[in-house]
């Protein structure tokens, strides 16, 4: 098969190599999930190899250096695998795939020209050294989460093509709805490095077992009708190992898998877990899958572990359920850690602008939010997280009164919760909505003029496109105009109660 590059991945390319130029030696290429970055990279020492130049990766995982030397296979680009025991060992070749703990066993890197290394914010120690003190490679770090205090002390610039929110609108990504759950109470807890200690996480986070497996039931049945494949990123080992009990008391096949396991063992269940017809409901996951686990049709993540100040670690974790895949049209978040509104803040900018510095402090401790920021980010009948731009919840359709309509902000009035004159809704987007909003009129008889209201209540403005063909509506705009419809009801209804009084 031959390697064919995105709009994106080319363009990166390029700010890469005009990095170079501009004698950026070290470089960090920051890209969301489903990015592509795996294939830039074979990309770009496919091209060094042409010109006689050699180059070489560095993962940290057995798993994902077998599954980059796959893909090398897969483009038919010859190459050599350097990791313990791997039959792929062929030093003489310019292309080669290795795992960072062979070549620290080995204390020496192979002689290259370009250096690539896979999560470059794992910031491992040899690796540094070895960037710090051969200046005459050039070298690219990956990573969709560059927030490692002392990166920037080893990389010179942070390069970017593309946000989650426009691999969003392509449909490279699927944005996650999310539930605000019952959370691990972390008050007064120990922490280590300003995180707190994993035997804390795990002893508050048994005490909330029961609900995360009664909030997974109840969800996943309402949502969808059943079973859906779920990953459960939990606070320890003994907190697994108490979820797959009380899962399984609830009729349910979860496994629990951590660093304790053997390489094989892990490989054995998620091997298992991938086939589409497996029968385990769920993973249960200590410390692993927040990096090389790409798998699409996993449609719930439940967070069990809290953070204080790991931003990397949590948009690592909602990463795994955003890949889209056939047949999967949404994708749940449940939070039982308090991470998302934690990180609120920083997750919509990342969704929104993506990374432009190194070391910006994104990795201190957060201010926890106040019991009532926390009601008020959440729709008290469901637990669904509050859209900004509404006073209707997305998911059940409850309608919250405000006691204060505006405030002040920056010289202009704005709405609590409403979003910004300046929506980042793309030309796309729009038409595609409009679309999917004739297509819902027509399949149930309404006269096409009430999809141009509907459009109208949506983005504020008539449609200034041309009209296009109806499309059939996708699960987004069926949720939102079942939403605009129970509103209205329940407004009607009050309308009556009170003239009726």
């Amino acid at each position: 098969m031959e390697l064919v590059l995105r709009g994106h991945q080319t363009t990166i390319i390029d700010k890469l190599r005009a990095g170079f130029a501009s004698g950026n030696r070290s470089q960090v290429l920051y890209g969301p999930c489903a990015f592509g970055k795996t294939e830039v990279a074979i990309s770009l020492m496919h091209a060094a190899a042409k010109k006689g130049r050699r180059s070489a990766m560095v993962l940290d995982r057995r798993v994902l250096c077998t599954q980059t030397s796959a893909r090398l296979l897969k483009y038919r680009i010859d190459h050599g695998v350097l990791m313990a025991g791997s039959p792929m060992y062929r030093p003489d070749q310019p292309i080669q795939i290795c795992t960072a703990q062979t070549l620290e066993k080995r204390d020496s890197f192979p002689a290259v020209d370009l250096l690539i290394i896979d999560e470059a914010h794992c910031m491992r120690k040899e690796t540094v050294e070895f960037i710090r003190n051969n200046t005459g490679v050039k070298v690219i770090g990956l990573s969709g989460s560059p927030f490692t205090k002392g990166m920037g002390s080893v990389y010179s610039s942070v390069e970017s093509a593309v946000t989650i929110d426009q691999l969003v609108d392509q449909g490279w990504l699927i944005r996650p709805r999310v539930f605000i759950a019952r959370e691990i109470d972390m008050t007064g807890a120990k922490k280590v490095a300003g995180e707190w200690s994993a035997n804390e996480t795990t002893k508050r986070g048994i005490q909330i077992t029961g609900d995360i497996v009664s909030e997974w039931v109840a969800k996943t049945h309402d949502i969808f009708g059943g079973p859906r494949k779920t990953i459960v990123f939990c606070s320890g080992v003994a907190h697994g190992e108490d979820l797959v009990r009380k899962f399984g008391d609830a009729g349910y096949n979860f496994v629990s898998i951590s660093y304790k396991d053997d390489d094989d063992y892990k490989s054995q269940v998620l091997a298992e877990f991938d086939k589409p017809d497996t029968d385990i409901h769920g993973i249960i996951a200590t410390d692993i899958l927040t990096k090389g686990f790409d798998q699409s049709d996993v449609m719930i993540g439940i967070s069990a572990r809290p953070f204080s100040k790991s931003f990397s670690s949590h948009v690592q974790q909602i990463g795994r359920i955003m890949r889209p895949c056939e047949g999967k049209d949404q994708a749940i978040w449940m939070d039982h850690s308090g991470n998302y509104l934690r990180f609120r803040d920083q997750w919509d900018a990342l969704c929104s602008d993506g990374v432009r510095e190194l070391d910006d402090g994104a990795e201190k401790t957060k201010p926890e939010p106040s019991d009532k920021e926390k009601e008020a980010a959440k729709c008290p009948k469901c637990g669904a997280l509050w859209p900004g731009h509404s006073d209707t919840c997305s998911h059940c359709g409850h309608v919250r009164e405000r006691k204060s309509a505006v405030v002040e902000v920056a010289g202009e009035m704005m709405e609590i919760g409403s979003r910004k004159k300046a929506e980042k809704y793309s030309a796309e987007y729009k038409r595609d909505f409009y679309a999917q909003l004739l297509g819902y009129a027509e399949a149930r008889g309404n006269n096409p003029g009430s999809a141009y209201h509907r459009y109208v209540e949506k983005f504020g403005v008539g449609p200034s496109m041309a009209k296009p063909e109806p499309q059939t509506p996708g699960l987004e705009v069926i949720q939102w105009v079942r939403s605009r419809n129970i509103a209205f009801a329940k407004a009607r209804a009050k309308a009556e109660g009170q003239v009726a009084a």
